[in-house]
């Protein structure tokens, strides 16, 4: 279905927000599930002056979009502390490079930290279970107890002969000292390994919500209070004909595995920012640049605009720039996807981050830091991986409901068991209560959907695709119509004058039109325009100054040039200004018809001649457009030339249909009547009067080569300026969106099969129960689960052509 009005009118008023609003990004630390990223983005959005708040739960982040009359950054940082969750002021003055790296690091950190505290807790947890086992034997009640738990059951009849065997010293152990120990052994874990569980827990609780910490705290806490209770006074329980079970080794081992998990989950994460930090590390530490002569070696902070700069071979180019001398092939695969090397010369463009092969070159520095090609790239995809897909929205309106469900799930479990459970004893359903609440799992919801964005957003940019984010991705996996603009798209956007005919009664040389007319194009950013101030430069002399030059949209360009009005552009140009084609119309249809565009030249209001200007198809044009046909889409050539030109490159390329001799506005309707006829219309350009259409189109598609009006209108940036990027991206948002579906089925389907399963459903008619044990250890896989899930979308295989 095509966009709404309301949807188009959003994206353009979004485009158009006053300069007023601000945006700001900066970490939030302590959120671990969606119910922690659901509460954290109420909170912001809820803030006064607030338009916008996005929390990204993968990378620890809120971007916000703020009125600064109403609201600051260090006001927003306030108030997420003043909710228990760590925040920090983004860095002066610290480059895109430079904040990623130290995400990186802080990342890297939170790894190395929960793997340590997985491994003490897992095994005390089994130094736990080895001391629980003898304790079992020594206390008859304890152990028949405890055997109605399968886990435990296992463990005495596999475990308890073998610690007979290979450890007789623990049976002789005083049944006091091993229940102390437990306690010892218990409060160092929960004090310091699961410290992170209750303290987020109470933050969350004076706050009045609850997340996955909730849960996880109250789990072990209850055991840990219980079996400390027991502990210290078992003969009270005794004399309530209650067994004084101890826990301890259940409490432990929740910790351990949860901790085991977020282990696994921090670890799938890394992974998923791999592209990301591949391109950071492009950056070269140093630079060398050419001062009298003499290298000098200078960090690539001091770096400055104008500076010459020499790169040897091997080495990476330090920052963006243009050549003045040398000639070199380099390696731009990792920013455009593009394998064969590109030849540089003198007056080429050179990417910072890219690969010098085999030649030295020199060049001057244009762009450096935060202005450069690598870091505006990596800002963009850290942009994407920050945003939503709106399929995500499910997964928040569950998320936020889901742990008070779960807790009063976790009561009736309790309740149920006491009323019906005849025979079983508080016990078991003080251990169905605790399974149920270790069992449930916001985090998998909560990790669906980003986690899928993050790799896909990584794997399109590793391709040379930089894809917006989710909402992009998801508004492309349902494309059908793909329209292309020719000029630049199409065709390669570098028209050459193949001819230059003159009226038969006109008094002007074909130097002296060449020349007019390179005067009033030199001022045209249009490349038919660029196309014959070139041919003028390299056949005629110094190119004359232009008056009063205007541009006409659609039309062509007028000014005054040495006291003589001229125009030059199309024949609708001519018409609108009473000029007479006749003499040359002839010899205009038949150079249309081969595909060329006519440039009608007209001095002091009579047509001196025109110039044939050929703009030549893509070497991979025909082949994208054949992939793209395989794919079932539907292909139109949208342009502002003749018809018969536009008819003529369009049999070459092979379009389904061609819309020519339209306006940018032309293009907007166009864009319109397609999806009038409910097609989804993804929109393919480079030009500034592309902008409009890119807009109105379902998705923008954009060519990275150019204009930066473009590049902002469009949802996908092709950084290769062909067409073969346009199918693997719609087969990378296919695949992203399949596995979003996947990650929302599994995260649901868990919760809604494993909750009852916890609380005992199937144990009265089949005798299956679940451990507290056994359903940490399903909660700590699910959420790795959905991680590895989209990882699966690194390895995804994309063909260009």
């Amino acid at each position: 279905m095509a966009s709404s009005a309301t949807e188009t009118a959003a994206k353009i008023d979004k485009a158009a927000e006053p300069a007023s609003l601000k945006r700001v990004t900066f970490p939030v630390t302590g959120m671990t599930c969606a119910a922690c990223q659901s509460f954290m983005q109420r909170t912001l959005a809820e803030e006064a002056g607030v338009r916008d708040a996005t929390v990204n739960l993968m990378l620890h982040n809120a971007t916000v979009t703020f009125d600064p009359r109403f609201a600051s950054p260090a006001g927003l940082v306030a108030k997420i502390r003043s909710t228990g969750y760590g925040a920090e002021m983004p860095a002066d003055g610290a480059s895109v490079l430079e904040e990623q790296e130290k995400h990186d690091e802080e990342q890297l950190r939170e790894y190395r930290a929960l793997r340590l505290k997985a491994i003490i807790s897992v095994a005390a947890g089994a130094i736990a279970m080895g001391l629980s086992i003898p304790l079992m034997s020594m206390n008859a009640t304890g152990g028949l107890e405890r055997m109605k738990d399968p886990f435990m059951n296992w463990s005495m009849r596999v475990l308890d002969p073998a610690l007979r065997s290979l450890m007789p010293w623990l049976y002789a152990i005083n049944e006091n000292a091993i229940r102390w120990s437990l306690l010892v052994l218990s409060a160092f874990v929960a004090g310091w390994a699961g410290r992170r569980f209750y303290v987020k827990a109470w933050s969350a609780l004076r706050h009045k919500t609850a997340d996955m910490n909730t849960l996880v705290a109250l789990g072990t806490g209850a055991s840990f209070l219980y079996s400390a209770a027991t502990t210290v006074t078992p003969r009270f329980f005794i004399a309530h004909g209650i067994a004084p079970d101890v826990y301890y080794d259940a409490g432990i081992l929740i910790i351990g595995l949860v901790l085991v998990g977020n282990t696994l989950e921090s670890r799938a994460k890394g992974r998923t920012v791999i592209a990301l930090r591949k391109l950071v590390q492009l950056q070269p530490k140093a630079a060398r640049v050419l001062q009298s002569g003499t290298e000098v070696d200078v960090p690539v902070e001091a770096l400055q605009p104008g500076d010459v700069l020499r790169v040897r071979p091997g080495e990476r180019i330090p920052a963006d720039g243009e050549v003045v001398a040398g000639r070199s092939s380099v390696d731009e695969s990792m920013l455009t996807g593009e394998s064969l090397p590109v030849e540089k010369n003198r007056g080429d463009r050179v990417i910072g981050g890219t690969l010098n092969q085999r030649g030295s070159l020199e060049y001057r520095a244009t762009a450096i830091g935060a202005e450069s090609m690598l870091a505006q790239i990596v800002r963009l995809l850290r942009d994407a991986q920050s945003s939503r897909a709106p399929i995500q929205n499910l997964a928040d309106r569950i998320s936020a409901i889901f742990v008070p469900t779960v807790l009063m799930f976790a009561i009736l479990t309790f309740l149920g068991w006491e009323i019906f459970g005849h025979g079983y004893g508080s016990m078991q359903a003080f251990a169905a209560a605790v399974t149920v609440l270790v069992i449930a799992c916001p985090c998998a919801m909560g990790l669906a959907v980003p986690t899928a964005v993050m790799v896909a957003t990584g794997r399109g940019a590793q391709f040379g695709l930089l894809i917006k984010g989710g909402e992009a991705l998801q508004r492309l996996e349902k494309v059908d119509t793909v329209v292309l603009d020719k000029t630049g798209t199409i065709t390669t956007g570098r028209p050459e004058v193949t001819d230059v005919l003159l009226n038969p009664d006109t008094s002007f040389s074909r130097n002296a039109i060449i020349l007019l007319a390179a005067a009033l194009e030199r001022a045209s950013e249009h490349p038919l325009g660029e196309a014959v101030v070139r041919y003028a430069v390299e056949n005629s002399a110094a190119i004359p100054q232009a008056e009063r030059f205007e541009s006409i949209t659609g039309r062509g360009v007028v000014g005054v040039v040495e006291g003589r009005a001229v125009l030059i552009g199309n024949q609708q140009l001519m018409a609108d200004c009473n000029i007479s084609t006749a003499p040359l119309a002839s010899v205009g249809d038949e150079q249309a018809a081969k595909g060329r565009t006519p440039l009608w030249v007209a001095i002091d209001g009579t047509l001196a001649g025109m110039i044939v200007v050929a703009d030549t198809v893509k070497p991979t044009a025909t082949g994208a457009i054949e992939q793209l046909h395989r794919e079932g889409l539907r292909v139109v050539m949208l342009t502002g030339d003749n018809e018969r030109t536009a008819e003529a490159i369009a049999r070459e390329v092979g379009v389904d249909n061609v819309i020519a001799g339209v306006l940018p506005q032309g293009k907007v309707e166009a864009i319109r009547k397609l999806q009038a006829e409910h097609r989804i219309v993804a929109m393919v350009g480079d030009g500034v009067n592309d902008s409009p259409a890119l807009a109105q189109a379902d998705v923008g598609i954009t060519m990275a080569s150019g204009s930066d009006v473009a590049m902002e209108a469009g949802d996908v940036t092709l950084m290769r300026s062909d067409l073969g990027g346009i199918a693997p991206a719609i087969a990378l948002s296919r695949g992203t969106m399949r596995v979003m579906r996947q990650n929302l089925f599994w995260a649901f389907a868990y919760n809604v099969v494993g909750i009852p399963l916890a609380a005992g459903a199937l144990y009265p008619a089949f005798g299956v129960m679940l451990s507290p044990v056994l359903g940490s250890a399903a909660m700590a896989l699910s959420s790795f689960s959905v991680v590895t899930n989209s990882l699966r979308l690194s390895r995804l295989k994309l063909r260009a052509v």
